[in-house]
């Protein structure tokens, strides 16, 4: 559930920044001096037209629960009617469909053997990991010593 719910305060988020993008921020003010009274009405008049403002973004970008609930599961039937089933169908496909084989276990070819300098390890002929060729390399150079 909490993946709902951050889902849901993500696009709640997106929403709110698209809605005061195009809007200009001004400096909170400061009532102006005065008797007591004109500056409790100046901070009341302030404080009634930023709800006012505050009242017709929301109008403009708020969409009812039930919306968003619809909108959230359309995603999960989409999901789980057309992603699911493609990726079970691909799944299928690679098991039973073998694209290649590898290579047959045994000694290569003497085409794959070309070498235009040996390499630098004691067994010049042998690939690091091949084990059987390390194996035969090491019984001749015993042998010959």
């Amino acid at each position: 559930m909490s993946l709902v719910a951050a889902r849901y305060a993500a696009t709640r988020a997106v929403r709110a920044r698209a809605a005061t993008a195009g809007q200009r921020r001004s400096a909170q003010t400061v009532p102006r001096l005065g008797t007591e009274e004109e500056m409790k009405a100046e901070a009341v008049a302030q404080l009634r037209a930023r709800i006012a403002r505050q009242k017709e973004i929301e109008a403009k970008t708020h969409t009812p629960m039930a919306e968003e609930l619809d909108e959230m599961w359309k995603w999960i039937k989409i999901s789980l009617f057309v992603a699911a089933p493609v990726c079970a169908i691909t799944m299928i496909k690679d098991v039973l469909t073998m694209e290649h084989e590898h290579r047959k276990p045994g000694p290569e070819p003497e085409y794959m053997q070309i070498r235009t300098k040996p390499f630098p390890w004691e067994c010049e002929d042998c690939a690091l990991f091949d084990l059987d060729c390390w194996k035969k390399c090491r019984a001749e150079k015993a042998a010959e010593s």
